[in-house]
């Protein structure tokens, strides 16, 4: 006879995310008024947002962030108005990384972070908005501790009861929370969908064309079919399947209601492509400059008056 855990937790990770909230999910007017983070976390909101601090600094340490006060200061602000149209409850920051990978990923507790590669592939700013609004997708669902949730889940119901208590039983749970970092960085495959459901919404609540969001997919595939190895491992852990893709485009078509005008691109969007295109060519060295050899000149070659001004030799 199975236990009473086993039992518990089988009916926990056979339910979907978020069952009991699916219509609100897929009512875009109900942004900010509906719970989409449902389902067994064993994170509390405060514990993410410190660990995600955590993580950041971490990734900040590692990878060379583009902190440039007009460029942050765009990335930034574009994220924000994403984010007052969103349902996220919490604070949520947005960073570059300079990077030619095609990459995007959400820590939790609302840190996300931008290649600049995946900045300069996109065509104009509603399809950059269509990947920071997928990324604040997994945010507001709390994907990252959700997942780690289920992973841990996976690990314990797998042990006896009568072991789980005391000493032994504390153990074990640490040894499980070891893996859990990893969860963080790689979502299951409907945690995947419900990012892709909701980014199309709050692209389409902050005034952008949704259908943005299907460019920018099929983009980020035929680079990868070109260059492969061009996007990140961590970018396609689901790849962009035409099955996928179709979705999206259905849910464009039967949630969103049709606005008169959308945003496509702004100047703000093209200026900042030139600004990190000029700082990228300043941070890369001239091969030409670099095969060229350095003279120097003979002490003999100028002489010094008293006030240290050189003069010509006759």
């Amino acid at each position: 006879m199975r236990n009473f855990l086993s039992i518990a937790l089988s009916v926990l990770l056979v339910l979907p995310a978020g069952s009991f909230a699916a219509d609100k999910k897929k009512d875009p007017n109900a942004i900010g008024d509906r719970k989409v983070a449902g389902g067994p976390n064993f994170y509390s909101l405060e514990k993410e947002i410190a660990l995600g601090k955590q993580l950041s600094i971490e990734v900040q340490k590692q990878a060379r962030i583009i902190d440039d006060p007009i460029v942050a200061e765009y990335i930034n602000r574009l994220g924000q108005n994403l984010v007052r149209n969103s349902d996220v409850t919490f604070p949520v920051s947005f960073t570059l990384i300079d990077a030619d990978e095609i990459n995007a990923f959400t820590l939790p507790g609302g840190f996300i972070f931008v290649n600049s590669g995946l900045l300069r592939l996109s065509d104009h700013e509603a399809e950059l908005a269509s990947v920071l609004a997928h990324e604040l997708g997994h945010a507001a669902a709390r994907h990252a501790t959700r997942q780690a949730t289920r992973d841990q889940m996976i690990n314990i119901s797998s042990i006896p009861l009568s072991i789980m208590g005391g000493a032994a039983g504390m153990a074990i749970r640490q040894a499980a929370a070891v893996a859990a970092p990893m969860a963080f960085f790689h979502f299951s495959r409907a945690f995947e969908t419900e990012a892709d459901l909701l980014g199309i919404q709050y692209l389409w609540k902050s005034g952008y064309d949704p259908n943005a969001s299907v460019d920018m997919f099929e983009r980020v595939e035929s680079t990868e079919r070109r260059q492969p190895g061009a996007v990140s491992k961590l970018f396609r852990t689901h790849p962009l399947t035409a099955d996928r893709i179709e979705k999206t485009q259905q849910n464009i078509g039967a949630l969103l209601p049709q606005h008169p005008e959308y945003v496509l691109n702004t100047s703000e969007y093209e200026n900042v492509r030139t600004r990190l295109a000029d700082l990228s060519a300043q941070r890369k060295p001239d091969p030409k400059a670099a095969n060229k050899p350095t003279l120097r000149r003979s002490p003999s070659d100028q002489l010094v008056d008293a006030e240290d001004q050189p003069l010509r030799k006759h």
